[in-house]
């Protein structure tokens, strides 16, 4: 490769954080981009070892369900592996348009439209932003949106992580004649706390501006049909736009819009992201279609999410660990320390346990936690291995107490629910 003068700067002269640099040199176990292999329910193989998987997104376990995989398969025998093309040329099948119909339907929304990436779907909203809005996104919000934001030509405000008041300061200052949006995830997906939607519709009729909420990690869990935080709260009207991903709860890739069918068509011409790429695999669109057919059939399975998610924040709080106080399947166990946590995540692998380790930036510094996630494949027996392996790992490494806390607040989750509006627990702001 060419090189630069050293007296001159170089655009190619990068380095990673510095806590990714320290870490490399004195962890001998690295928890990023490790190759892994499904081994059946709740199970994947790890440089040769069988590990319970506790750290995926795949919460209804349906990345793997026969249904959906044979969906897949199919697909690529009928309709090949690629659309080799944009949507608004020569990538659009009959599998998109279906399942943006089914997506309409599930949602509630007049239209959708699918994307080939969750982030995709959330890069959108630059086609919303012009110059003189105002959007006002959560600090704690997926990059996704943060990026899509930072695109924008809008002006920018940020207001404190689920903090009422101080959103309700910014909008107040942006004045009455500035055009005005409100981002949020709908589940947060690091520390598994939900947004306040019923106060965001609240400021959001009070001050003019327009919601949109990135269902990414509710939608499949959260309301009676699973429709996300919008049913939990019996709010489906509150939210303008919704957007969300197909690689979580629906187990394969991709994402949506749904929204109003005017909207939904002015994205779908002018969205730079949504134009100008290649339109979602087959594979893809036909392992939504049928997890998307499960979802709605099978209610069991949230049910079973919550039930093991449930026993596990006791189980860890029992134990002497602090979780926070999510409602949602995402479980997350503070260690603070950054080689800490990394060394935890090491130790929990070594005792066939495999976690995420989030540390700075996907936390703020000194707050870095193991994220734990229950899925509905899980078993009675794999959720027993990961408490041991999380008692195991505590004594060696001093996390927790030797013998049990005297006592300790026991988590109730919130399971969905049949009738409208179903209150979320307290979270603190």
């Amino acid at each position: 490769m060419r090189g630069v003068a050293k007296d001159m700067e170089d655009v190619f002269d990068k380095r990673i954080a510095p806590i990714l640099e320290k870490a490399m040199g004195e962890i001998s176990d690295w928890p990023y981009f490790r190759a892994l292999t499904p081994n059946g329910p709740g199970e994947v193989i790890v440089d040769g070892r069988p590990s319970v998987m506790a750290g995926c997104n795949d919460y209804l376990g349906l990345s793997c369900d026969p249904r959906v995989t044979e969906a897949a398969a199919e697909a690529v025998r009928r309709y090949g592996a690629s659309c080799s093309g944009s949507r608004s040329l020569n990538g659009t099948m009959a599998l998109h348009e279906e399942l943006e119909h089914r997506i309409a339907v599930f949602l509630e929304r007049p239209a959708a439209l699918v994307t080939t990436t969750g982030f995709q779907a959330n890069l959108m909203l630059t086609a919303l932003l012009e110059r003189g809005d105002t959007v006002f996104s959560d600090m704690s919000n997926h990059a996704s949106l943060v990026d899509a934001v930072r695109l924008s030509p809008a002006a920018r405000r940020r207001y404190r992580h689920r903090d009422l008041d101080h959103l309700e300061r910014l909008l107040s200052a942006a004045g009455p004649d500035t055009a005005k949006l409100i981002v949020t995830d709908g589940l947060f997906s690091m520390e598994g706390d939900v947004c306040p939607l019923p106060g965001l519709g609240t400021l959001a009729g009070r001050y003019g501006a327009r919601l949109i909420v990135d269902g990414a990690h509710d939608i499949g869990l959260l309301g009676e049909h699973g429709r996300g935080v919008a049913e939990h709260f019996g709010l489906m009207d509150a939210v303008d736009l919704q957007t969300g991903t197909l690689s979580k709860c629906f187990g394969s890739l991709g994402g949506f819009v749904a929204g109003p069918e005017h909207l939904v068509r002015f994205l779908r011409y002018t969205a730079r992201p949504f134009v100008f790429t290649a339109a979602m695999s087959p594979a893809s669109a036909a392992a939504a279609l049928a997890a998307l057919t499960v979802i709605e059939t099978e209610p069991d399975r949230r049910q079973r999410v919550f039930n093991h998610a449930e026993r596990l924040h006791n189980g860890l709080r029992a134990l002497g660990y602090t979780t926070s106080p999510s409602v949602t399947p995402v479980v997350p166990v503070h260690i603070g320390d950054e080689l800490l946590c990394l060394r935890t995540w090491q130790e929990l692998l070594d005792h066939g346990v495999y976690t995420n380790a989030v540390i700075p930036p996907g936390v703020p510094s000194h707050r870095s936690l193991i994220r734990v996630t229950a899925q509905a494949t899980h078993t009675d027996e794999q959720i027993t291995r990961i408490l041991d392996a999380f008692a195991a790992v505590g004594r060696q490494l001093g996390l927790v107490p030797r013998g049990a806390p005297e006592d300790y607040e026991p988590v109730d989750l919130v399971r969905p629910r049949r009738h409208a509006a179903a209150p979320l627990p307290a979270e603190n702001p």
